[in-house]
């Protein structure tokens, strides 16, 4: 495991031990949260407003890359709840699905989140408070001798002003440190899907496709003029078609030419971002590729 900064004056070995054992994506997103509260909001932070963050953390995780979080956790769980029942859709960013998930009348009482208040506020802690069970953490987080990272109360937490200068001085490399180890645990869980630390943050603007076609594709039709659509049979041509990940990009997460078909506007609209039939399109995609490469 990648070290933390150091610090003289703060026990830096209890949080990285929070780290060591884990079974659930939940001190992760805890943690990130945390963090980015304490930047946003100060000290004191209302617990709804960390499990509503660390919901739409992963929200674009879950929800479009389809990314298994394994069958303890209750992330997944919720944001699925909220997507299906509540109609918040996949494709907002963090800060309108995090402002949704407060607006709703609901999301207090959802029993996923109370689920996260008896698993992870004070189990996160338990490096520093060895052996203790639940009430007996809320107890002595204020005990200066333990150096908390943070106090607890029953709505809301309170960053140990001992911690502050030292987290927000290194919030980068904590953030960063908490992504890394959760792309560990989530390639774990999901050995057959590749590149997952680009599948844990939705990106600003998804690259389009222009580039592709500009310095290859177009290219490629001014050498052959015409080709039939994989899919549809339709003749294709430099003026109409349109460019198809034949993998699809929620599961790639890329551009790369050789996961590129051309393919007409209609079937590529259907296919959206489903796998297309393997046992009917795999060779007439891989024979497409074999004389694409034959034509430079």
């Amino acid at each position: 495991m990648v070290n933390l900064p150091e610090d003289s004056l703060l026990p830096i070995q209890f949080l990285s031990a929070t780290f060591k054992k884990t079974s659930a994506t939940y001190k992760y997103y805890w943690f990130l949260s945390l963090l980015q509260l304490l930047e946003e909001e100060g000290l004191r932070i209302e617990k709804r407003k960390i499990f509503s963050r660390m919901l739409s953390n992963a929200w674009y995780t879950v929800n479009y890359f389809k990314v298994s979080f394994g069958k303890q956790d209750k992330i997944q769980e919720s944001i699925s709840f909220f997507h299906r029942e509540r109609g918040i859709p996949v494709d907002l960013n963090q800060n309108q699905v995090w402002n949704l998930l407060l607006s709703l009348k609901d999301f207090k009482s959802a029993s996923t989140l109370s689920h996260f208040d008896n698993q992870v506020p004070h189990w996160f802690l338990s490096p520093w408070f060895p052996n203790l069970k639940r009430n007996q953490i809320y107890l002595y987080t204020r005990d200066p001798k333990r150096k908390s990272l943070y106090f607890l109360d029953s709505e809301h937490i309170e960053i140990n002003p001992d911690w502050v200068d030292y987290l927000l001085k290194n919030s980068a490399i904590l953030k960063s440190f908490c992504f890394w180890n959760l792309s560990l645990f989530l390639q774990k869980h999901n050995p057959n899907v590749p590149d997952i630390p680009n599948k844990l943050i939705k990106p600003i603007n998804r690259s389009n496709l222009n580039k592709n076609k500009v310095e290859f594709w177009n290219l490629y039709f001014d050498e052959v003029e015409e080709h039939r659509c994989i899919y549809s049979n339709l003749t294709l041509t430099k003026e109409n078609y349109v460019l198809d990940h034949f993998v699809p990009y929620n599961f790639v997460s890329h551009n790369l030419n050789w996961n590129l078909v051309p393919a007409h506007s209609s079937t590529n609209s259907s296919k959206s971002d489903k796998l297309p039939r393997l046992e009917r399109f795999s060779i007439l995609f891989l024979k497409f590729k074999r004389e694409a490469s034959k034509s430079f």
